[in-house]
């Protein structure tokens, strides 16, 4: 016998009946997933008609919505891991969850939006350095008489190019090494 009934707007309940026998294996085969026999039995007809079922969708491919769910079940210990190293990122949890998913997937290194914002900034200084680079040169090589940069100011842009470098590949690294072991080290 199958059963459905309305709980809400959202969900109805499915039922059947089965062997005594049947329903030990099941509720064996639960617990060893460590779900409950209804999470069990949720799992398995939706995986039914989402993957092997879809000639039962009258020939349609069943969609798959871009915001589906993945239920994850965490240790109290990991479950404060996860929040602080999204905080440390400042994303949200699933977030976090969700880019480390995609990263590991595709073999990304993912930077969060602070960190990308720290590259933009710094891409932006090191083009009007660039700029003004150019104006120089074009002056000097048109043989004109404007003032010049001194030897003094060279080294200083030097000095700033290569610090911005340095500071640039530090955050590609720190960004690497914080994927991989978890934690974000802090920008200065």
């Amino acid at each position: 016998m199958i059963q459905i009934c309305c709980v809400g707007n959202r969900s109805t309940h499915l039922s059947t009946w089965v062997s005594a026998d049947l329903k030990r294996r099941f509720a064996a085969a639960a617990a060893r997933q460590g779900l409950s026999e209804s999470a069990l039995l949720k799992r398995l007809v939706e995986q039914l008609l989402t993957g092997a079922g879809e000639e039962l969708t009258a020939g349609r491919p069943a969609s798959v919505a871009r915001d589906a769910r993945v239920t994850v079940r965490l240790v109290p210990d990991d479950r404060l891991l996860l929040r602080e190293r999204a905080a440390a990122r400042g994303m949200p949890a699933a977030s976090y969850v969700s880019t480390l998913v995609r990263s590991h997937l595709r073999s990304l290194a993912p930077l969060p939006d602070r960190e990308l914002e720290v590259l933009r900034s710094a891409v932006t200084q090191l083009a009007a350095i660039g700029r003004n680079l150019n104006a120089m040169a074009r002056t000097a090589l048109a043989g004109e008489t404007a003032a010049g940069p001194t030897q003094e100011h060279l080294r200083l842009m030097l000095r700033v190019s290569e610090a911005m470098r340095d500071h640039v590949k530090g955050l590609i690294h720190a960004n690497v090494v914080s994927w991989e072991a978890g934690y974000a080290k802090t920008l200065d």
